[in-house]
């Protein structure tokens, strides 16, 4: 104590040792205890942080499709989604290694790493000289996605125990995909105010600078939770975490390829709905109210959903949550109106809100709590490859067919997922 500063008179050490226990008290001791309610601190620091990391990718949900057609001249359908494609296999692949390095290196380090990725993003997108760029701004973007959210998810998980899992995932979630839909109606109408360029691109160096501060230093590691849950954990050790959350477990297996068909799903609506609500004779100002409902619906009511897969059996959830965008997918085959586009969006956005947080939870139930992390990178791979398989599949089929080839197709891949669920999962409580 000789060393603290204005240490020279008694009580003033006292107090220099009372500050100190209360911080051990508070910040080291409490990190034992599991429960969204005993680290609600970290957990709403960790929903803001998830906010940022989906804004990065609203800011450019629904600009680039018509940056490729406007200033690149690109024509083929199955050109304009290939960022789309790059963006799902590089997060695809990220989500991977981040489950795999996750109790390695930590949580923390991932998510700073991703935000270091994220910063280059709205400069290569602002300054891009040819559709390359592009390419390799989704690249950097993949690799942000895969790391921070990731990162964001497992350390949610590890916070608040079992008990409400599947609530913590439908805040964390909500979080992101609010933002996503937040984000692309703001970017789409900067865009038709002034300019595809550069003005709807600054929103995401705000947000890459605040997320880099945010998780370096406010952001704590979770690795600590881990051990604390495994000493009471009575779920077996997986022997091939990546084969058994991929197929051979029916619960694990069924959860990825449901993932995998919900994220094909989401990237041909990413990559198509702008080229097609344009084709309709929608103003840019209706293109974005539209193109916002979807995500903002699917983000606002996993506020609720995500409880749902803490009360009830997650089989049915998932089944009736996929058949539900399935359908809703059909239906824009013959949506003319803003109206209806505006009401199958609702549809499909709640729908994918039933599905998304149960997943996660779904994963954590079956897997023991040193393999979560990688049993949820190994379910993210897959989920994300959803992304690349959607928009390639999209951008051939409307390119050779139409449009509506596509989303028949798309459609009825979810329907079909979703029986998928019914018949080989088991039921899950």
């Amino acid at each position: 104590t000789r060393d603290w500063p204005l240490c020279d008179h008694p009580e003033r050490r006292h107090w220099y040792l009372y500050l100190f226990l209360d911080w051990f008290v508070v910040d080291v001791m409490h990190t034992k205890q599991l429960g969204l309610k005993e680290n609600w601190q970290q957990f709403s620091l960790l929903v803001l942080v998830n906010a940022f990391v989906g804004g990065m990718v609203g800011m450019e949900r629904s600009i680039l499709p018509q940056l490729a057609e406007q200033e690149f001249q690109l024509a083929a359908k199955s050109a304009i989604l290939s960022f789309i494609v790059v963006f799902g296999i590089t997060k695809a692949l990220t989500n991977y290694f981040a489950g795999s390095l996750a109790n390695q290196y930590g949580r923390k380090k991932l998510l700073v790493i991703g935000w270091v990725f994220a910063l280059p993003v709205p400069f290569l997108l602002i300054y891009a000289p040819n559709w390359s760029w592009i390419i390799v701004a989704n690249i950097f973007l993949g690799i942000n996605q895969g790391l921070a959210w990731s990162s964001t998810v497992v350390m949610k998980i590890d916070l608040v125990g079992p008990k409400n899992r599947g609530f913590a995932m439908g805040i964390n979630e909500a979080a992101g995909y609010i933002s996503v839909g937040a984000v692309a109606f703001l970017s789409a109408s900067i865009a038709n105010n002034y300019a595809i360029r550069p003005y709807p691109f600054y929103i995401g160096i705000l947000l890459s600078i605040l997320g880099l501060l945010f998780s370096i230093f406010l952001v704590k590691d979770t690795r600590g939770f881990v051990q604390l849950e495994s000493e009471k954990s009575t779920t077996p050790l997986l022997n091939n975490v990546f084969e058994e959350t991929s197929w051979r477990n029916p619960n694990l297996g069924s959860v990825s390829q449901g993932g995998l068909v919900n994220n094909l799903n989401d990237g041909m609506i990413w990559g198509l709905f702008p080229i097609l609500l344009l084709s309709k004779g929608f103003t840019m100002a209706e293109l974005a109210q539209i193109i916002a409902i979807y995500p903002t619906v699917w983000g606002l009511s996993q506020l609720f959903t995500g409880k749902l897969a803490d009360r009830y059996a997650k089989k049915p959830l998932l089944f009736w949550g996929m058949l539900l965008q399935g359908l809703a997918i059909l239906g824009f085959i013959w949506a003319q109106t803003f109206t209806a586009f505006a009401l199958l969006s609702v549809l499909l956005g709640f729908g994918t809100a039933v599905v998304y947080p149960t997943f996660l939870a779904a994963i954590a139930d079956n897997t023991h709590p040193s393999q979560r992390a990688q049993s949820i990178g190994v379910y993210r791979l897959w989920r994300d490859l959803g992304y690349a398989v959607g928009a390639l599949l999209t951008g051939i089929l409307v390119d050779v067919w139409s449009a509506n080839t596509a989303i028949f197709a798309i459609g009825s891949i979810t329907i079909f997922s979703a029986f998928i669920i019914l018949v080989r999962m088991r039921r899950v409580s």
